[in-house]
């Protein structure tokens, strides 16, 4: 089994370096686990804005799961 690529989100935030590693990730592997570092802000609310904005930034079609500090974003099979 293929182990899903793992990134961290820190005080810097969703900048377009972290985008595009994360689109390039998704080329070879379905899943990318993104940890959100206390940093960042680390309440629910923020969180599932920060998933809800990288979703929305992302070129490609994920969904996301939010797992106590941790995005697991999945490619999805529907088009945008």
């Amino acid at each position: 089994m293929i182990e899903p690529v793992k990134f961290q989100i820190g005080k810097f935030g969703i900048t377009p370096g972290v985008i595009e590693s994360i689109e390039l990730a998704f080329k070879n592997h379905n899943v990318v686990r993104i940890s959100v570092l206390k940093a960042s802000g680390r309440d629910k609310n923020s969180i599932i804005q920060m998933a809800n904005n990288l979703v929305s930034m992302l070129k490609i079609p994920v969904s996301f799961k939010i797992i106590g500090f941790t995005i697991v974003l999945r490619k999805s099979d529907k088009k945008r």
